[in-house]
């Protein structure tokens, strides 16, 4: 029965829950009460969350693509040695996050709780999936160490759900950035250096921001941009742009690292570095996803208590 979900009536903003509603965008609405199925096949009709879910979902192509690359250098180990434990945790990292940040406007109106508990996981993926993106630039950094600030992003984002309504966007905004230059700083040292790759990730994610902010264009055209081309999707290209950039940054470092460990580490560094374990990569990811998890089912436990009488309202009209 494929009719009638192709046929399911596109809302305008007055029709739809306020939670529902985004700034500047007037149509395009579905209403919070589609199936699984329902939302599936929503990816194929032009609402005002299409162009968000496949301004995600193909860039994992893209960036699988570009990261496999890796293991046909000459000279590489096995894709399962140590020495690619966190190649492989940045991979998984960014997989989720671009994997939850889709999937979450694809499946968000199947009810206001689940609208909500979609966009906890997605800011948790974010903030968990630049954690390994350190590790990976800088082979010899401390992933424990940026265990709290990765869950207190997370905590605040999902705090945006729920307060501080006014500044959420500049709020997430900023909580999104951080773990991004964060997770830069092991190349900051070569700023004096030619880094095409370092400032395009930072001129990304800039614009990225100014996007999110800013809500430009449809900010000055109201219910012209509400399927194609308003902010947060360009919001999405641009921070895959700088994931992609960030990337080929990793690239650049784990070959000459690989080739020459004489022009990557400092000379005063010890002459055997501790390598990757399981423990030091995919042990503090575990753990980091544990503590997110409970996170995400503190808020959604209060997202029901919340939103759950007036989605049975919603059920009877």
């Amino acid at each position: 029965r494929l009719t009638p979900m192709w046929s399911l009536p596109l809302l305008r903003h007055t029709d739809v829950p306020q939670r529902v509603t985004e700034n500047f965008i007037l149509s395009g609405y579905r209403f919070p009460d589609y199936s699984l199925l329902q939302c599936l096949v929503s990816a194929f009709r032009p609402t005002n969350e299409t162009g968000n879910f496949w301004t995600h979902f193909l860039p994992i192509f893209v960036f699988a693509f570009h990261f496999l690359e890796i293991f046909e250098w000459e000279g590489a180990p096995t894709p399962g040695d140590p020495f690619f434990y966190p190649a492989w945790n940045y991979f998984i990292g960014v997989f989720y996050l671009l994997l939850a940040s889709s999937l979450a406007h694809l499946l968000n109106s199947m009810s206001l709780i689940i609208r909500e508990i979609c966009f906890f996981v997605d800011y948790g993926t974010i903030s968990a999936g630049e954690l390994p993106s350190l590790v990976s630039s800088s082979p010899s950094s401390s992933s424990t160490s940026l265990l709290p600030f990765s869950i207190i992003c997370v905590m605040t984002c999902c705090n945006t759900r729920q307060r501080w309504r006014r500044y959420r966007y500049a709020v997430r905004t900023l909580v999104f950035l951080l773990p991004f230059f964060i997770s830069s700083t092991p190349v900051f040292y070569r700023l004096l250096s030619p880094l095409p790759f370092f400032y395009r990730h930072c001129f990304w994610l800039l614009v990225s921001a100014l996007f999110n902010i800013s809500k430009v264009p449809e900010r000055f055209s109201p219910g012209n941009f509400d399927i194609w081309g308003h902010s947060h999707q360009w919001f999405h290209c641009c921070t895959f742009l700088s994931i992609l950039d960030e990337l080929h940054m990793i690239k650049v470092e784990m070959r000459a690292l690989l080739l020459h460990p004489s022009l990557v580490l400092s000379p005063a560094a010890p002459p055997e570095l501790p390598g990757p374990t399981l423990s030091s990569t995919y042990g503090v990811m575990m753990l980091l996803q544990g503590c997110i998890a409970s996170i995400i089912i503190w808020f959604g436990r209060c997202a029901y208590q919340i939103y759950a009488p007036q989605q049975k309202l919603l059920k009877t009209q």
